[in-house]
């Protein structure tokens, strides 16, 4: 990256901050507006975690027998299945932003970026009320809880990173092409199966787990089980790689939006 872009990034990212109330007010509309006229409201945000938990727990641990590294297997999934969650719906309500919001950006000034952030935000929010899945499982089977937890906000961070950078991307590429939003569900559901989410790393033939060090998700799915249900520290290696790799992407996501940015207008 130029020593240009380099500056053009650090003054976008100062705009960011000159528009955080906009961002916080999306973010406030994009919650209510979800859950306004439903019946159970929030309920939602642990009812779907819930259903996914239960049928695949069926299918890995009783039918397909899957091991869990020696903890309830319906715990080993959440581990990872809750992050992924965030990681998947963060992208599919990234992917329409644009569109959804063209009102916004045909009238009104402001970075267009916010409106993927604020979408992120919400989802973030929604991740955190389905954490109280996790807590609960962890208390009901008593799983032991291990200083090496505080590892979670790094690997936290490296997945907001990540989210991002795949956001900024399918939501401007959204805006020209709508057939992104279709193949992204279709990529989405392949990229699930090849991430060790419901089924522990180590199931991975040894010839191809090299693999799974340029797959930032399985990283950081993986040093989420670390940290937490394995009471060891995270592959240090592999984590630095993935956000390597995730400021990479985020990077390059980020100057392309801002490029494509002027154009918008003329999409929606």
């Amino acid at each position: 990256m130029s020593i240009e872009k380099f500056f053009k990034l650090i003054k976008n990212l100062k705009l960011f901050w000159f528009y955080r109330e906009l961002l916080i007010n999306l973010a406030k509309r994009e919650i209510s507006a979800r859950y306004k006229q439903s019946i159970l409201g929030y309920a939602w945000v642990i009812i779907n975690p819930l259903a996914q938990l239960a049928v695949l727990s069926f299918v890995f641990s009783t039918i397909l027998k899957v091991p869990s590294l020696g903890v309830p297997y319906i715990v080993f999934l959440s581990v990872a299945l809750l992050p992924w969650n965030l990681f998947q719906l963060s992208l599919t309500s990234s992917s329409g932003v644009l569109v959804q919001n063209s009102s916004l950006i045909t009238k009104i000034y402001f970075p267009r970026e916010i409106l993927v952030y604020s979408t992120i935000i919400a989802k973030i929010i929604d991740f955190s009320f389905s954490l109280v899945i996790l807590a609960i499982l962890i208390a009901i089977f008593r799983v032991p809880i291990y200083w090496s937890i505080l590892w979670v906000p790094i690997i936290f961070a490296v997945q907001i990173i990540f989210t991002l950078g795949i956001s900024l991307f399918v939501s401007a590429f959204n805006l020209f092409y709508r057939d992104i939003q279709y193949l992204l569900t279709l990529f989405l559901l392949i990229w699930f199966y090849l991430t060790p989410i419901a089924y522990p790393i180590e199931a991975i033939p040894e010839k191809f787990q090299f693999l799974m060090s340029l797959n930032p998700m399985a990283v950081i799915i993986n040093a989420y089980r670390e940290v937490i249900i394995g009471g060891g520290s995270p592959n240090i290696t592999s984590l630095f790689t993935g956000l390597m790799i995730s400021l990479v992407i985020f990077t390059f996501s980020f100057l392309l939006f801002k490029k494509l940015e002027r154009s918008f207008a003329d999409y929606v």
